[in-house]
């Protein structure tokens, strides 16, 4: 089974990396989630960002496809659109989020999820 997801690369002025751990879970991935019926991924983008974190999105731009082995749905394959970000708003914990965490690309300090530690990472860090 294949899992679309978008997800919203968010950095802040130091370069760090906004990472979200979902309630019940122990990886840290990055914000965003599933489309519903009739989105793109911009229009999921949105509305997942306001969901999760309270946010407006106001800048996006494509980075790619990438599919790993998903975090939290065993034998499935998270395939992920991830876009680079800029939003507006003060960033908190909301809807299924637990906890929010900036990572250092270069040096995560925290267990990640296999799409964000394999691929969006190493993708990143290329980009320097």
């Amino acid at each position: 089974m294949i899992v679309e997801v978008v997800g919203a690369v968010i950095r802040d002025a130091a370069g760090r990396l906004l990472t979200v751990r979902k309630h019940g879970t122990q990886r840290f991935m990055l914000p965003g989630g599933k489309r519903e019926p009739g989105e793109d991924d911009l229009a999921a983008l949105v509305r997942e960002l306001h969901e999760e974190l309270g946010v407006r999105l106001t800048a996006a731009r494509p980075l790619g496809v990438f599919e790993a082995a998903a975090a939290n749905e065993p034998g499935a394959t998270v395939r992920s659109h991830p876009y680079a970000a800029t939003v507006e708003g003060d960033i908190a914990p909301a809807a299924e989020i637990a906890e929010l965490r900036w990572i250092d690309p270069a040096a995560p300090d925290v267990a990640l999820a296999p799409l964000l530690e394999d691929w969006i990472l190493p993708a990143l860090l290329g980009d320097c």
